[in-house]
């Protein structure tokens, strides 16, 4: 299973005073550059997509430096249901914004970013965060013939039978916890990472397998953020991704948390795709 984040309500309380300018972006899009001056070109809104066993305060240093930059900025709540459930999530979120949009996926997030985007004229840019990228046709997690020469062990997770309100019966899937940090926060600050271990949403198991129908990054501008640290999803993978996907790419020494570990890096990303696609 690939792309798993999180973060925790008791790391919400630690970055809270972080957290009051973005929120307020959130809810007011408009809000964050509503002072700048009429002739400047208006900023595009950066919705954030989070990957699988994740929530939307993964977002909050990125979200912070954003702002700052004054950027609109909105999240989308991942069901992690599986992908029509998922993108349709998305393409609700992208339908309620007037004018151009960056949209950023990380992790299984990438794979729901790639189908909501498709033909929706004001996606500007897709960035890619140690994401999935799957092609029309593919399961969520890619194809299963990436070359890879060095995989990742299995990883240690936890599943828990589920009942749909429908009477249909699944399985959620978590990260066992004592693995969490060293498997996918290893450069995370041990006290957020413990937090986010406690806290994952988890994923569908089915979730990675579903069929994806549309891959935006054919016809809008992609921009790809290697994680060459990755415990999750293969670097080799990623960069696979990336090629295919002839988007802009870049590298960092990262896990596979490298939107809450590296948020400057990952800020740097977004606005960049936003400059170049003016």
């Amino acid at each position: 299973m690939n792309g798993l984040l999180s973060i925790s309500a008791a790391t919400l309380v630690a970055i809270g005073a972080a957290l009051a300018v973005p929120a307020s972006a959130a809810q007011n899009p408009a809000s964050a550059s509503a002072s700048k001056p009429a002739t400047q070109e208006a900023k595009p809104t950066v919705v954030l997509v989070h990957g699988a066993l994740a929530d939307s305060s993964s977002w909050a240093g990125v979200i912070k430096r954003l702002a700052h930059d004054g950027y609109p900025v909105r999240t989308v709540a991942n069901p992690l249901r599986g992908l029509p459930t998922d993108a349709a999530a998305a393409k609700d979120v992208l339908r309620s914004i007037n004018g151009p949009i960056v949209l950023v996926g990380h992790s299984y997030g990438g794979a729901v970013i790639g189908n909501a985007a498709a033909g929706n004229p004001n996606v500007k840019a897709l960035v890619y965060l140690a994401a999935l990228a799957p092609d029309r046709g593919e399961p969520a997690a890619g194809p299963s013939d990436i070359p890879v020469r060095h995989p990742l062990p299995p990883l240690p997770v936890v599943q828990v039978p589920t009942v749909g309100a429908d009477g249909s019966k699944s399985l959620d899937v978590y990260l066992a916890q004592d693995q969490f940090a060293k498997r996918f926060a290893g450069d995370v600050n041990p006290v957020t990472a413990a937090a986010m271990a406690v806290t994952q949403r988890p994923l569908d198991a089915h979730a990675n397998a579903s069929l994806n129908n549309a891959a935006a990054w054919h016809d809008i501008p992609s921009y790809y953020l290697t994680a060459a640290k990755d415990q999750i999803l293969e670097p080799e993978k990623q960069r696979f991704f990336a090629e295919r996907a002839k988007a802009h790419t870049e590298e960092i020494n990262s896990s596979h948390a490298v939107m809450v570990s590296h948020p400057v890096a990952v800020t740097q990303l977004i606005e960049e795709a936003d400059h170049e696609t003016r």
